[in-house]
C-alpha cells in the first residue's frame, strides 16, 4: 500500500473490498507541543469525535472536516475519512480505533495523523485542506434516477439490491483493475525509490520549484509553518515591523520565549523567490557579530518565510532620520556603528570563505541590537566570488539609487569597491544625520554627496555645516 497526502494506492492478492482494514500504515506526530493543553485537549477530543461520526454516518462521500477555536488567535482543524467500500458501522469502528491511536501518539501536540488501511484521521493547528473542496465533498449528493435511493453508501439502509449489483460489477472488473494497478504500482515504486528522502512531519509545498529542493538541502534549519503562524498571531498587522521589496516582516515569539523576526515572501513577488534562495545559501554559511543571523526558513504549503534573530532597535534609518529620535545616537554610538559596519564588510570581502558583494548597503539594511551594535542584513541581492575573482558585470542593475557606485549604476560593473562607495554614503548619513535623497529627474541634484562636496570646498570651519547640532558640538569640543 502506498500513501500520499492526497491519495493512496493498494494492491493485494486477496479481495479486500468491503472489509475494514485497521492495521496502521502511517502514524505521525507534530514535534511542537500545544499551547494551553488544558483547553486544547478537551476541545480537540470533541472536534475529532464530531468529524468521525459525520464521516461514518452523515457524509455521502465518507469524509468530514471541522475546526474549533482554542484562543482568539489559534484554531485547530480536524479531518476524518474512510474508503467508500465500507458499511457505516464498519467505518465507525475503524475511525473509533484510529481516534484511540491518535489520542495515544499525539496527546498535547499541535498536530497528528493516523492512517489505517481503510480509514484515516488527522488534526493540525492550521487548515491543511481546501475548504471549498471539503465543503463540496460533504454536501449531499443528488439522487440518480432509479439509483441508490438518495445514498451512495455501500451497505446503507434500503440499498440491498443496489449493493448486490455493485458487488457483482466489482467482482467482474477486479481482474482488469488489478492488472492496471500492478502497472501503476511498479511505476510508483520506481519513482519512490528514485526520489526517496527521509520523511518528516512537515507538510511542504510540492517540489514544483527546484529552488525549494535546494533550500531544503541547505545548512539552514527548516521550520514548521504552524508555530510561525502562532508566533506572529497569524501574521497580524499588530505584529508587522515593516515591509520591503521582498515582502512584510513580522515580530514573533516562539513557545520557548525566543523573539524572532519573520520575513514573508509576497505572493506576487517573482524576484523574491530568487532573493530568498540567495539569503538562505549565503547567511547559512556566514557567522559574524556584525551580520544578522538567519535562524532558518519555511517553505511549507504556499508560504516562503525567512526567520531571523529579532533586534530590538529595528533598523538604523528609523532612528537616524527621525528628528524625534536622533538625540538617542550620541557621537560615540555613531562611531561604534560606523566601525561595526566596517568590520562586517571586511568579513564579507576578505575574511569569509568566499568574497561576497552585498550590493544594497544602506541605512534601512543596518539593524541595531539592544546595545546599538550594527548588523548588516538583507542579502537578497548579494553576489559571491571565488578567491581568485573579485569583479563582476551584470545587465540587471539592482539596488538603491543614491548608494550605487557610478560604475555600477552606469555600466553594471560591481566589486568590493561598490560596497565601499555605498558605505561612504552611509558614513556621511550617520555623521550628518541627513538622508541622501536622490532623484532621477533632469533637474539640479540635491543629494547629500553634492551638498557635502559644495560645502567642504569652502573654508574648513564652514565644513561643520554638514553636521547636525549634536555632531557639531561633539566634534568641536
Amino acid at each position: 500500500m502506498l500513501v500520499y497526502d492526497k491519495c493512496l494506492l493498494r494492491l493485494s492478492d486477496e479481495s479486500f473490498v468491503g472489509a475494514a482494514g485497521t492495521s496502521v500504515v502511517v502514524m505521525l506526530a507534530n514535534t511542537q507541543n500545544a499551547t494551553q493543553p488544558e483547553v486544547f485537549t478537551p476541545q480537540l477530543g470533541e472536534l475529532l469525535n464530531n468529524v468521525t461520526r459525520k464521516a461514518a454516518y452523515g457524509s455521502p462521500r465518507m469524509f468530514a472536516v471541522g475546526s474549533a477555536a482554542v484562543t482568539p488567535f489559534v484554531s485547530f482543524h480536524g479531518m476524518a475519512q474512510r474508503t467508500r467500500d465500507l458499511a457505516e458501522d464498519d467505518c465507525n469502528s475503524c475511525l473509533t480505533r484510529a481516534l484511540g491511536d491518535i489520542t495515544k501518539c499525539c496527546d498535547g501536540k499541535q498536530g497528528g495523523q493516523v492512517i489505517y488501511v481503510s480509514c484515516s484521521i488527522r488534526f493540525e493547528v492550521y487548515r491543511f485542506y481546501n475548504i471549498k473542496a471539503a465543503e463540496a465533498a460533504m454536501s449531499p449528493a443528488p439522487a440518480p434516477g432509479g439509483g441508490f435511493n438518495g445514498s451512495d453508501n455501500f451497505g446503507g439502509p434500503g440499498s440491498n439490491g443496489s449493493d448486490h449489483t455493485v458487488r457483482t460489477a466489482l467482482l467482474v472488473s477486479i481482474p482488469v483493475v488489478v492488472g492496471l494497478l500492478l502497472v501503476v504500482l511498479l511505476v510508483a515504486v520506481y519513482l519512490c525509490k528514485r526520489n526517496r528522502k527521509p520523511h518528516k512531519h512537515v507538510q511542504m509545498a510540492s517540489a514544483r520549484h527546484a529552488d525549494d529542493e535546494e533550500m531544503r538541502s541547505s545548512e539552514s534549519l527548516l521550520y514548521d509553518l504552524s508555530p510561525l503562524r502562532a508566533a506572529t498571531y497569524n501574521f497580524s498587522e499588530e505584529n508587522k515591523l515593516g515591509e520591503g521589496g521582498f515582502g512584510p516582516v513580522y515580530k514573533g515569539t516562539l513557545q520557548n520565549g525566543q523573539d524572532i523576526a519573520v520575513k514573508r515572501l509576497s505572493a506576487t513577488s517573482q524576484q523574491g523567490q530568487l532573493e530568498m534562495k540567495n539569503e538562505v545559501f549565503l547567511l547559512a554559511k556566514l557567522q559574524h557579530r556584525n551580520l544578522v543571523r538567519l535562524l532558518g526558513c519555511c517553505i511549507e504549503e504556499r508560504e516562503r518565510l525567512l526567520v531571523y534573530e529579532f533586534l530590538t532597535n529595528s533598523s538604523l534609518d528609523k532612528i537616524l532620520f527621525d528628528p524625534a529620535r536622533q538625540h538617542e545616537l550620541s557621537w560615540g554610538q555613531r562611531h561604534k556603528i560606523i566601525e561595526g559596519i566596517g568590520r562586517g564588510l571586511l568579513y564579507l570581502h576578505e575574511d569569509s570563505r568566499l568574497t561576497i558583494i552585498h550590493r544594497d548597503l544602506k541605512a534601512s539594511n543596518i539593524l541595531l541590537d539592544a546595545d546599538m551594535n550594527p548588523k548588516i542584513s538583507d542579502f537578497g541581492l548579494a553576489k559571491l566570488f571565488s578567491i581568485d575573482s573579485s569583479v563582476g558585470n551584470t545587465s540587471r542593475i539592482a539596488g538603491t539609487y543614491g548608494y550605487m557606485a557610478p560604475e555600477y549604476a552606469l555600466h553594471g560593473i560591481f566589486s568590493a569597491k561598490s560596497d565601499v562607495f555605498s558605505n561612504g554614503v552611509l558614513v556621511l548619513e550617520i555623521v550628518t544625520g541627513r538622508r541622501n535623497t536622490f532623484t532621477q529627474d533632469s533637474g539640479p541634484s540635491e543629494d547629500l554627496l553634492t551638498r557635502v562636496r559644495a560645502e567642504t570646498n569652502l573654508r574648513p570651519i564652514q565644513a561643520a555645516r554638514v553636521t547636525d547640532h549634536l555632531q557639531m558640538h561633539a566634534m568641536w569640543c
